[in-house]
């Protein structure tokens, strides 16, 4: 008598605070101890710069609230991948999770950690090869040359770093989930200990908060050219916040608990960084805070003495590890889909019987990210993919109106607060984002060609990186045929 052996499943360990914890440690990182100087550097005023902060701010949550109805239609493991199968099909859907892989997540992870190893560096100082090792190894690529062996100490701390998490989130989705409430409560706490001992220890001024520079504040095109850049170095830090819809699988109740996470996670995150912000800026007036280096590090200097430098550095990579961790485990849920659907590689659906975590795409998504470690190019990479998830993310938010024609009478658990007004005005921002992004691309890049530089335009290499899914979508669909019809003369 034969006996029927079960697959073994995902497992659901993740409940609201876990699912909340993911979308708030993925989204803060380090930009927020440093992106707020040269954005402040762009728009030279203190009110423009809080005004760009709350309208990034605002309309992450519209994307929130129009995202959170198809996450409750829709919940299952792979989040947006699978809501793009359903919506658009599998094409579609494979373009957005190829990107997803090729750059922009495992992009994210890599220099994401690498921040991580940059500021245990400051720390603890780490090994490098002299000049004349790493010139020897350098690789000349189409937009620049890499160097594999520069800053190696810092590459390998970063690599071990991305090993140690996939290792960790492999054990069990309940154990990475632990781990992320862990240092996401401690990065929340140590912002808000910086926040408190600005106002309390900084000996600023309120009135930074209404003072412009007295000089440079862009005006015309000019000022519309800042602001478009700064929105995008503001939107870059609001970056994440949905990628926890990919643990849908794995979630209790995921049909409630994944809207409540996004929205929670999302307001919880306008509310950081609003703080902060107006933190930096009181101890800080926005010239200062324009020529600062390491603004965090500037304001704690002020505020905690000696001890200030050593206590961001702390926070920088609680923080960074924090988002490391929440990328690795919600993104490897999107590859693990694909694979499952075989368009992916095989290896990468394999569950681990034991743990019963995406075994296969957590390792898949760790080795790739590890190369773009080594190669250094993830920065430049991801700068080019960057317009480019905005493009999903205006796609996700059109799936509300078909879904809701094509499904009038599906059940849906959470319908979106304002509609239909809501996900247009998301939708209109981002389209008018890509169309503004690629002006602003093609703006600087032409003034670095009169200065005699030799400038990348991100937008255009961006859309040749995207394009490499066409063919890799043919090869898995060749593939996918190849294993069924092997299949079935096996039968």
């Amino acid at each position: 008598m034969s006996q029927h052996v079960q697959s073994p499943q995902l497992n659901r360990a993740l409940g609201l605070f876990t699912t909340t914890m993911l979308v708030i440690g993925s989204v803060v990182g380090s930009g927020i101890f440093k992106n707020p100087a040269s954005m402040a550097a762009l728009v030279q005023s203190p009110e423009l710069l809080m005004l760009v902060w709350v309208v990034a701010g605002i309309v992450t949550c519209f994307g929130a609230l129009t995202i959170a109805e198809v996450a409750g239609l829709i919940p299952a493991t792979g989040g947006q991948y699978e809501y793009f199968r359903v919506i658009y099909g599998d094409t579609t859907a494979f373009i957005y999770g190829w990107a997803f892989f090729i750059v922009i997540q495992t992009g994210s992870i890599a220099s994401i950690t690498y921040v991580f190893a940059y500021y245990l560096n400051s720390l603890f100082p780490l090994w490098t090869l002299p000049d004349s090792v790493v010139q020897s190894y350098s690789v000349a690529l189409p937009f620049g040359t890499i160097y594999p062996l520069g800053e190696i100490g810092i590459k390998i701390a970063t690599a071990s770093a991305i090993i140690i998490l996939t290792i960790i989130n492999i054990v069990g989705v309940r154990e990475g989930g632990r781990v992320q409430n862990l240092l996401t409560v401690s990065k929340i706490a140590a912002i808000l200990f910086l926040v408190v001992a600005a106002f309390v220890f900084g000996n600023g001024s309120i009135s930074h908060f209404t003072t412009s520079a007295v000089e440079n504040v862009p005006v015309g095109m000019a000022l519309m050219t800042a602001l478009v850049i700064t929105l995008n170095k503001a939107l870059w830090a609001y970056d994440g916040w949905n990628t926890v819809t990919a643990v849908a699988g794995e979630t209790h109740n995921p049909q409630k608990t994944i809207p409540r996470a996004l929205l929670l996670g999302s307001l919880s995150i306008l509310g950081i960084y609003i703080v902060i912000n107006l933190a930096y800026l009181y101890v800080l007036d926005v010239s200062a805070l324009a020529a600062s280096e390491s603004v965090a590090a500037d304001v704690a200097r002020v505020a905690l003495g000696p001890w200030g430098l050593t206590f961001v550095a702390l926070a920088v990579i609680i923080s960074t590890l924090g988002t490391s961790n929440g990328t690795i485990l919600q993104s490897a849920r999107i590859f693990y889909a694909m694979a499952v659907d075989g368009l992916f590689f095989k290896h990468a659906r394999t569950i681990h019987p034991t743990f019963r975590s995406p075994s296969g795409a957590l390792i898949s998504q760790c080795v790739w990210s590890c190369v773009l470690v080594f190669s250094g190019t993830f920065d430049m990479l991801t700068e080019m993919l960057i317009f480019v998830s905005w493009g999903f993310y205006g796609l996700a938010a059109a799936g509300v109106f078909i879904l809701r024609k094509r499904m009038p009478d599906a059940p849906r658990p959470y319908r979106t607060w304002g509609y239909p007004i809501v996900p247009a005005i998301f939708i209109a921002f981002a389209a008018a984002f890509l169309v503004f992004s690629l002006y602003s691309d093609y703006q600087q890049w032409k003034i670095g060609k009169e200065l005699g530089t030799d400038p990348i335009l991100n937008s255009v290499y961006g859309l040749i990186l995207l394009a490499t899914s066409i063919p890799a979508y043919m090869l898995f669909r060749r593939s996918n045929r190849q294993g069924k019809h092997m299949k079935d003369v096996g039968h």
